[in-house]
């Protein structure tokens, strides 16, 4: 499934230029940029549920992962 607050773009690359190139580039885009306003009767994630993820509605959830954490496993109660 295609997330979509993901972006792309494939930025120029000059016949001089002297870094390889990056071929394609991405983004997120946060989903309050697509929602005036909030409307009256959203759905509602529970008080302890909305403090872990940031934000009482889930149409504004948007996940975060570094991109230093990519790929690297974590660790759960230190083992």
């Amino acid at each position: 499934m295609k997330d979509p607050q993901l972006r792309a773009y494939a930025p120029f690359v000059g016949p001089f230029d002297p870094c390889p190139p990056v071929a394609i580039r991405t983004y997120l885009v946060p989903p309050q940029l697509f929602i005036p306003f909030q409307p009256m009767g959203w759905p509602q994630y529970s008080p302890a549920e909305a403090l872990r993820l940031g934000t009482l509605w889930p149409a504004l959830y948007s996940p975060y992962t570094p991109a230093r954490s990519k790929g690297r496993k974590v660790e759960v109660d230190g083992t």
